[in-house]
């Protein structure tokens, strides 16, 4: 007879709550009713196709939509987890396992390591009680296994506290739970701020908004979301931290484009591009979003100004998102689906003013929000990203007219694509002049150290990990 801790639907109720938006449309939807077992091979599906290379979110996608808040709740866990489930994976069990029988197991494991961060995304269970669950799901799928599965899960209860504390001390990937040439990259680039970024990685992102700016402000909106019982923070003019993640359902006037779910950093886009003051750009200026799936920088320039806006994206089905995102935001803008840089088969040879190349990079600023992306990655990942990025940057350089401006910004704290690439920019492009703007964004508390040129570099506080540079074309 299976077995279900009496605790489990206020703890998985409260945690996918407490999840990212990768699925707004379900967050609304309780774990509550399902058993831990059926979460658990739903997550071990996950963290099985992550393993195999496929992303979390087409994984995700596959659940059945009932159980996706829950099972994203659990694989989220097993993957910030991976690094030290995989360790103790191998000590348990020398003879590697069937895939589907390795991967319940890394996430039990997983949620059987011990937590010593308050501030991490912990889902909870009594051990007796996940052991037992594991092996149920276990005994339904595999019914030859179940056994094994008991066996492993109860002697690292049994070893948990002698293994742990060793394994930590002599093995990085234990330590920090992120793949040792991700360590090594980061202690190179930021040899201050590492540690603090590999542990920022493994807690839970905040859930920040963007109000929309023809429509209200963040202080008008702190009072709607008041009223409605949501806690937040004000930052800035447009934007808003919650205190605690909701379903986006529960946020007032979201079906209408009032308030968009946006990190902190993604909201500085906008305003670069669009500049300020004399430096602004006018009304009815020609701007390229040249990667705007999503769509919410696209969203964000649209509301903050009048613009002549083509927005492009490699994949129909990303650029539908967009779409998406400018009808419920009440916005308009030329869509296309096309290669940025495969200029001949898109431009209709009209420079542009402006252009936001928001560009296909390592996602490792991010990876608080995407856990699957540092076990994904390979180190040749980077160099190939960096040459596709290379050759985006010269492909748009010949689209802007002289005088105009380009927002070069990736979602990365790999200097390779970010400071690097705009050197490397700068040295063979003699018309390219660059602006005092926030360099790498580090999502962490300290402020990020200055590069060469910067007059100041914005606290990235609360925001993910990013870079940003300003580069005008000297007319």
């Amino acid at each position: 007879m299976t077995r279900t801790d009496p605790a489990h639907a206020r703890r998985a109720a409260a945690f996918a709550a407490a999840l990212p938006a990768a699925h707004p449309a379900d967050a609304h939807l309780s774990p509550a009713s399902l058993p831990l077992q059926r979460l658990l091979g739903h997550a071990a599906d996950a963290v099985g196709a992550v393993l195999a290379g496929r992303s979390l979110t087409d994984a995700l996608a596959a659940c059945p939509a009932p159980a996706r808040p829950g099972t994203q709740a659990l694989a989220f866990h097993a993957l910030r987890q991976l690094g030290g489930a995989q360790r103790a994976l191998a000590h348990l069990a020398p003879r590697k396992p069937p895939p589907e029988v390795a991967s319940l197991l890394l996430c039990a494991l997983a949620l059987l390591w011990p937590q010593t961060d308050p501030d991490a995304a912990t889902p909870s269970y009594a051990d007796h009680t996940l052991v037992d669950q594991a092996v149920a799901c276990m005994r339904q799928r595999r019914a030859a296994s179940a056994g094994f599965v008991n066996a492993v899960l109860r002697r690292f209860q049994r070893e948990r506290d002698a293994l742990v504390p060793a394994w930590q001390a002599d093995d990085p990937v234990v330590r920090w739970q992120h793949p040792r040439w991700w360590i090594e990259r980061l202690q190179r680039d930021w040899p201050q701020h590492w540690q603090a970024l590999l542990t920022a990685a493994n807690r839970a992102a905040p859930m920040a908004l963007r109000v929309h700016a023809r429509q209200t402000d963040a202080v008008g909106y702190l009072a709607e979301l008041a009223e409605a019982g949501i806690e937040a923070e004000a930052v800035g003019t447009h934007a808003l931290v919650l205190t605690r993640p909701v379903p986006v359902t529960a946020l007032p006037g979201f079906a209408t484009g009032r308030v968009s779910v946006q990190d902190l950093s993604a909201q500085i886009a906008a305003p670069l591009l669009l500049g300020e003051g004399a430096d602004r750009l006018p009304a009815g200026a020609r701007v390229l979003d040249a990667c705007a799936a999503p769509g919410g920088k696209t969203a964000h320039l649209l509301e903050l100004a009048d613009l002549d806006l083509l927005a492009l994206d490699v994949e129909p089905e990303r650029l539908a998102r967009v779409d998406d995102t400018l009808r419920r935001c009440g916005l308009k803008a030329d869509l296309k689906a096309a290669d940025a840089a495969r200029v001949d088969r898109w431009w209709d040879g009209r420079p542009f003013d402006a252009i936001l190349l928001d560009a296909p990079c390592s996602a490792s600023g991010i990876v608080r929000r995407h856990p699957d992306v540092r076990w994904l990655r390979r180190p040749a990942d980077i160099d190939a990203l960096v040459r596709t990025q290379a050759g985006l940057l010269d492909a748009l350089w010949p689209l802007l007219r002289p005088g105009g401006r380009l927002v070069y910004a990736t979602c990365s704290v790999f200097k390779a694509e970010g400071e690097a690439q705009l050197a490397a920019f700068l040295q063979r492009s003699s018309d390219a002049r660059t602006q005092a703007v926030p360099g790498h964004r580090l999502g962490i508390a300290e402020n990020g150290p200055k590069t060469a040129g910067e007059a100041s570099v914005q606290p990235a506080i609360r925001g993910d990990g990013f870079f940003y540079a300003r580069v005008d074309k000297i007319s």
